[in-house]
């Protein structure tokens, strides 16, 4: 087998097991320690990756989505050797760094110094090496009072800061990051962000975790979209993403309960005067509704990219009749650039201790804005524009 490039990760045919509890989890812990079995006890096996197959070219930055329990952080752990597939191949090339939990690589016996230089070890890196790039991790970690501390002293803040900076500072071949940046507090989560465009810039390769599509769009060339440990999609971030925020809206209409006091028959959003919805253009959305009884209530419309918070919502008090009806709202200068998006909606009855909605918050349809592309600010700039503001610029 020719040998690959440093950088490059070649998954082939993975699949991954794992024993399954037949019983209940904290009771098969309470009959261990008595020594005791029931029927049933006996554990089976359950696949979390099925068939899995990918490449990453050296340079280049692959993002890993899903949602919870998909097998990502699975993956992530036999890509970085920390368990094995139970079938086929995953190769690397080069030194990995991998920030896959909280507490990974770091040792809360040993103090901030003894790590750096543990890790750094671990990584095949001189101590010459290490200590030339020492103040740069402490001062990025923010640790430089602490940094001679016992690890088991530090706050998990403190602790993923120390073990982000030495995974992104040693400058690995390929760096693996799941989700970890989370702990962290908004200012530490943009640095990290901008060190990782850092890294990759110098030709380290990015296989990247989080449930923060912007960020996953920002950093990221490629994607993979993990469904129940099975690859539903692959290819151009972008593209993935679309397909996996629609599948999560359809998921999460079908939930909506159908026993809500005013039903949603039919929803539309339509642009005004074309056939196309644009970036600052006008639209209207068209609400077929039914209600068993008439009342005033006060109606909600949001917009998404997903499931996430929405970019704007708006709201409109009104009385309704019984029986079926429509509900207009015209949106002027619509601020958003080209993409695909989630109308939500929900409404309340006008009382002041009301905790029941009429209807709840929910995906109801989607729609496609055609046109400029959203914003991308060059260098380590992380945050992609969710919104489109038409603006005139002059120069004198």
């Amino acid at each position: 087998m020719p040998t690959s490039p440093s950088g490059s990760i070649a998954v082939e045919h993975v699949w991954k097991q794992f024993r399954a509890d037949r019983v209940r989890p904290r009771l098969h812990d309470q009959l261990s320690k008595l020594g005791r079995t029931v029927r049933g006890q006996r554990r089976g096996w359950r696949w979390v990756l099925k068939d899995i197959g990918f490449e990453v070219a050296p340079g280049g930055t692959m993002a890993l989505i899903g949602l919870n329990g998909s097998g990502k952080s699975t993956l992530l752990k036999v890509i970085s050797k920390v368990t094995y597939q139970s079938a086929g191949r995953c190769e690397t090339q080069g030194r990995i760094g991998a920030l896959l939990e909280v507490r990974s690589g770091i040792n809360p016996m040993l103090t901030g110094r003894e790590n750096i230089y543990l890790y750094g070890n671990i990584l095949g890196l001189s101590k010459r090496t290490i200590t030339e790039r020492f103040d740069d991790i402490v001062e990025f970690a923010e640790l430089t009072d602490a940094i001679d501390r016992q690890v088991k002293f530090f706050s998990s803040g403190m602790q993923v800061r120390l073990g982000f900076s030495i995974a992104a500072y040693l400058e690995p071949d390929i760096l693996l990051v799941d989700e970890v940046l989370a702990v962290g507090d908004a200012t530490f989560q943009r640095k990290c962000l901008e060190r990782i465009s850092e890294v990759v810039a110098n030709g380290t390769t990015l296989l990247f975790v989080s449930h923060d599509l912007a960020a996953v769009e920002a950093m990221c060339e490629r994607a993979v979209w993990l469904a129940d440990g099975v690859i539903r999609a692959q290819g151009p971030t972008r593209e993935v993403l679309n397909l996996y925020r629609g599948a999560v809206s359809e998921e999460a209409v079908v939930s909506i309960p159908t026993d809500a006091d005013i039903r949603v028959l039919k929803v539309e959003v339509a642009p005004s005067d074309d056939a196309l919805i644009r970036p600052g253009g006008d639209v209207e959305v068209r609400m077929a509704l039914r209600a068993p009884e008439a009342g005033a209530a006060r109606f909600f419309f949001g917009v998404s990219e997903g499931t996430a918070m929405p970019i704007f919502v708006t709201g409109h008090n009104t009385t309704f009749p019984a029986g079926d009806f429509e509900l207009r709202c015209s949106m002027r200068n619509l601020p958003l650039p080209r993409g695909r998006y989630h109308l939500w909606a929900c409404a309340w009855r006008n009382r002041v201790a009301e905790t029941k909605p009429l209807f709840p918050w929910g995906p109801v349809t989607s729609f496609d804005v055609v046109g400029a592309r959203p914003v991308r600010p060059p260098g380590g700039v992380m945050v992609l524009s969710p919104v489109y503001v038409d603006a005139t610029w002059v120069l004198s």
